[in-house]
């Protein structure tokens, strides 16, 4: 800006110059070299001429002359000092213009004091020193790391190392990405930030996992956990007035310390074996019980089918002994006669021997033989083919109790014909 204010007045303030310090000569004299220092106040003089002349006014009468020792105008050095202040007060002012990019913030300060905020795109305060402002990024996500550095590997075992409720050692290394919500409480209610915001991470995840258990932490809890610690850290930064908002946490890394990697690794091995034999021994008994409750049913259907068939045998035969008895009353011997015949065909039915009356009058008897060999072949081979049957002990005892009552009714039904018989004969008698 000097240089080119220089060019445009035309002074030249090179000692090399024969005409330093010298007012204005002929041409004849400009080859000529300086005879002594030069003049100050020639120079002084030739100066405010230019200035005059820059700025519409008249020079001084001594533009022609030599060395009259006139003083200095001083109505040109007040234009030009004027000319000077105003070139710094614009460029003064200028400075106070300034840009703020999309998705920042500025905040402007009067004297280190909060005044406003502005908007994007091109402002202007007052310069430096009454205003200055600070630019705060409030879209871009900050991110801290705790227990870790760059990736999981790099652990920080002072950070990462923390007790569980069950006084378990476990390492933990997780991020946390967060925004400025609010450019004036970000810049002034704290002094460190992102050391600030480090420190609430660190200790809400203490706190957090101080009250769960190891096993929570380690498997089914991590969700769990990174929303507890977001929702206390969010908390706590707010009564730190950080004007900070919590967008995300994200757990890399949860395990045991490294010194005891080994016996937790079988620990966990044991746990996976007993998960393991019990849902086997959980498959088992889905596969037997329904057989056992499947056979327990059958069984008791077929008690009580038994149970239904013994009641209603046993229904039968007393109504049929009413029967016998109310026919009995009636007529007693015909009704043995009647008892006795049944019988013995019923018995007869059944054996393989043939009874010959041998006092008979020796007619010519026919015996079926044929078919009594079928009948006989017939039953052996009946008796050979059949497979044994296991029973439950309740029907064999059923069967042998129902066997003892028709051996039982058989020898009543004998003994009845038989005293039938015996009547009969005392009365033929």
């Amino acid at each position: 800006m000097f240089d080119s204010l220089r060019k445009k007045i035309g002074l030249t303030l090179s000692v090399n110059d024969p005409r330093w310090g010298r007012g204005s000569q002929n041409d004849n004299q400009d080859d000529k070299k300086p005879e002594g220092p030069p003049d100050l106040d020639e120079l002084w003089r030739d100066l405010n001429q230019r200035l005059s002349r820059w700025f519409g006014g008249r020079g001084s009468n001594g533009g022609n002359g030599g060395g009259n020792g006139g003083s200095p105008d001083m109505r040109g050095a007040g234009i030009g000092a004027f000319a000077i202040g105003v070139v710094l007060l614009f460029l003064w002012l200028a400075s106070g213009f300034f840009i703020v990019q999309e998705g920042q913030t500025a905040v402007v300060l009067t004297f280190g004091k909060y005044s406003y905020k502005t908007p994007t795109g091109i402002n202007w305060r007052w310069p430096y020193p009454i205003q200055s402002h600070e630019i705060v990024n409030v879209s871009q996500f900050r991110t801290v790391e705790v227990g870790y550095r760059g990736n999981a590997r790099n652990k920080q075992p002072k950070e990462a190392l923390m007790l569980t409720d069950d006084e378990n050692i476990i390492d933990i290394q997780f991020a946390v990405q967060y925004k400025v919500r609010d450019a004036e409480k970000w810049i002034f209610n704290n002094r460190d930030q992102e050391d600030m915001v480090k420190q609430v991470a660190e200790s809400s995840i203490r706190e957090v996992v101080g009250k769960a258990k190891m096993d929570f932490v380690l498997y089914e809890g991590r969700e769990k956990i990174a929303a507890d610690v977001m929702q206390l850290m969010q908390d706590i930064l707010e009564r730190y007035n950080a004007g900070v908002v919590i967008t995300s946490i994200a757990m890399q890394g949860v395990q045991p310390p490294e010194q005891v990697q080994n016996a937790f690794d079988d620990a966990v091995k044991a746990g996976q074996d007993r998960e393991r034999q019990k849902n086997e021994g959980q498959a088992y008994a889905n596969e037997v019980i329904p057989k056992a409750r499947g056979a327990a049913a059958r069984l008791m259907q077929e008690a009580d089918a038994y149970r239904s068939q013994v009641t209603d045998n046993a229904q039968g035969d007393a109504s049929r002994f009413k029967q016998i008895v109310t026919e009995y009353q009636k007529a007693p011997a015909v009704t043995r006669d009647r008892m006795y015949l049944e019988t013995m065909q019923q018995i007869f039915a059944n054996t393989s021997k043939i009874m010959i009356d041998a006092k008979g009058n020796g007619n010519l008897l026919y015996l079926p033989l044929d078919k009594l060999i079928s009948q006989v072949a017939a039953q052996e081979t009946a008796r050979s083919n059949a497979q044994p049957t296991a029973k439950p002990p309740a029907v064999v005892a059923s069967d042998a109790q129902q066997d003892a009552r028709q051996r039982e009714t058989r020898s009543r039904d004998v003994r009845d014909v038989r005293d039938a018989r015996d009547a009969r004969e005392r009365e033929v008698r």
